[in-house]
């Protein structure tokens, strides 16, 4: 399976899904495409039944919430949503918002309040642990997200209760919604924070493919849960979005998504 052609696929379609419909958030979107790519395509993702509300086995959830739109389309190349309830993305009654809703087939929990999505997890394993059972389970979080507390409450819970086999890509590119994330607070070390409270840290090139298999491949050779800081790009894969700020709120127009899409 081509992962660069699937992410170039998202990157067309979510492209004009934002122009379209008039909507922020696709610089953040753009920066997390092989990410997605990689959980939901990769030989060494989570496989088919992703966040099966039957059999929770393998979970995934999107912790960086207003990145929705990427995480959509991304269903909907996997085929969890159809071409025609895409189409209605931030439409009145659509549960197709601009942060994810539950009740949207392959969606485990509603996101966006940052910092919540760990959490969320820690409560999967904890309930793994009770239970004994081995399932995998996959958070996408942002940097500006670990602004919040409740990120390193649920990462101090996660090892204090000896609790693996959580993955989380931290989506580092370096952007917040009004400026750059180590200005607003002190971000970096990033590495040495997840380090100090227990994890399993690696740092990544999180736009390289081989890079992220690896991580994927490797999830549960470790004792501990894993944090994998992704060096990212916000508006990767077009030249005049990438680390421009404008895209955060933005949407393109008719000129500059033909620029895009022909870049593409």
């Amino acid at each position: 399976m081509n992962l660069k052609k699937i992410a170039k696929k998202i990157r067309f379609k979510l492209i004009n899904l934002i122009y379209y419909t008039k909507t922020a958030h696709l610089g953040s979107s753009l920066s997390c495409i092989e990410i997605l790519v990689g959980v939901y395509f990769s030989k060494y993702g989570l496989g088919s039944k992703i966040n099966d509300i039957k059999n929770l086995k393998n979970t995934f959830i999107l912790s960086k919430g207003h990145a929705a739109p990427a995480l959509y389309v991304t269903l909907r190349e996997k085929k969890y949503i159809s071409e025609n309830l895409l189409k209605t993305y931030c439409k009145p009654g659509s549960y197709l918002e601009e942060h994810p809703n539950k009740n949207i087939k392959g969606v485990l929990t509603a996101t966006g309040s940052l910092g919540h999505g760990l959490s969320c997890a820690a409560g999967l394993l904890i309930a793994d642990k009770i239970e004994n059972k081995n399932n995998k389970h996959i958070v996408l979080m942002s940097d500006g997200e670990c602004n919040e507390g409740s990120v390193w409450e649920a990462a101090m819970f996660i090892t204090g209760k000896k609790l693996k086999n959580i993955l989380v890509f931290i989506d580092c590119n370096k952007w917040q919604a009004t400026e750059r994330t180590d200005e607003i607070l002190k971000f970096e070390p990033v590495k040495d924070k997840w380090k100090s409270f227990g994890w399993n840290v690696k740092e990544i090139d999180g736009h390289n493919f081989s890079q992220i298999e690896n991580c994927l491949k490797n999830f549960k050779k470790s004792s501990k849960p894993t944090a994998v800081i992704c060096r990212t790009t916000k508006g990767k894969g077009i030249s005049f979005m990438e680390d421009n700020n404008l895209w955060h709120y933005r949407s393109p127009d008719k000129e500059e998504v033909k620029r895009a899409l022909k870049e593409l």
